[in-house]
């Protein structure tokens, strides 16, 4: 279940951050604090999620290499895929992580659309 807040004026350090890492039975896992992201686990969860997308950066750039190289089999292509679905997965849960920690945007009362930002406002 991915958490949303609609009230604007929510604090995003009130609202759960979805960390990089599932419970065993493969449940994701949640951090309930106000700490404003700089607990202990706050940062452990942020230091993950960098290791992760520089693992995931690396790997793209081998996917380029390994996809440029005719010789390539098909076993290597395979696990190419499979470890490249686990990055997809981590940035895919990172982002989600990141995106339901941003405060909502402020909706017009009298439509359902966020009103467009203006030059010079």
């Amino acid at each position: 279940m991915i958490y949303e807040s609609h009230d604007a004026a929510a604090p995003a350090a009130g609202r759960p951050r979805l960390l990089p890492w599932s419970n065993l039975d493969g449940n994701p896992c949640y951090l309930l604090t106000d700490d404003t992201g700089t607990g202990r686990l706050s940062r452990l969860a942020d230091e993950i999620e960098a290791v992760q997308l520089g693992m995931a950066d690396d790997l793209l750039g081998h996917a380029v290499d390994l996809l440029g190289d005719g010789k390539a089999t098909a076993p290597q292509l395979r696990y190419l895929a499979a470890r490249l679905a686990e990055a997809l997965h981590d940035v895919h849960r990172i982002a989600r992580s990141r995106g339901a920690r941003l405060p909502a945007p402020h909706r017009d009362e009298n439509s359902d659309t966020v009103p467009e930002e203006r030059p010079g406002t």
